[in-house]
């Protein structure tokens, strides 16, 4: 049986659009969008709002297309766009919270409301010696692209609370036959 495809928020959608536009251009952005599946792109340029549900195999295709085109072909370019998402993604007011906040704060808030970001699968956090572990548990179709993307958004969620990251790294994936996918922040 093959899990049903997962959606995620346009606003992650959107933030990587505007990566591609800001660092090569609106031409580059139809690009991206042009090499993307008739059934990607379309996805892709129906989202009006960023609380729009978007096909995570979209999201997906994306980030693949990114990456081979402004990456080297490995999906670590998802990294750098996880990191510009958190980046953009927040609004003045959620920067306060995050300025406020400690990082512990800020990503166990994140797990509290990841269903707000994705409609399958559940966040949680543990503390970690040094930091903080992040976990994604039942994602129907984990895929490298949003691993990375999940680690991109740590880090950078840490540095604009001002913390010092020390280390961000997947210690487990499911892609690797584990039953969860974990990250872990070390940061000062």
């Amino acid at each position: 049986m093959t899990a049903a495809m997962p959606n995620v928020r346009a606003s992650a959608i959107l933030a990587r659009l505007r990566w591609v536009e800001e660092h090569h251009g609106k031409e580059a952005k139809r690009a991206i969008l042009m090499s993307l599946s008739p059934t990607q792109a379309s996805a892709i340029m129906a989202v009006v709002n960023p609380n729009m549900w978007v096909p995570f195999d979209a999201f997906v295709g994306l980030c693949s297309a990114i990456d081979r085109t402004y990456g080297s072909g490995d999906l670590a370019m998802c990294r750098t766009l996880g990191r510009y998402a958190a980046d953009v993604n927040l609004t003045t007011i959620y920067r306060i919270f995050y300025k406020l906040g400690s990082v512990r704060y800020i990503i166990s808030k994140a797990g509290a409301v990841w269903s707000a970001h994705y409609d399958s699968g559940r966040a949680s956090t543990r503390d970690i010696p040094g930091g903080i572990a992040f976990i994604v548990e039942g994602f129907a179709t984990p895929h490298r692209a949003h691993c990375l993307s999940v680690l991109g958004w740590m880090e950078q969620s840490a540095m604009i609370s001002g913390a010092n990251v020390i280390d961000a790294r997947e210690v487990r994936c499911r892609l690797s036959g584990e039953t969860s996918c974990e990250f872990h922040l070390r940061y000062s």
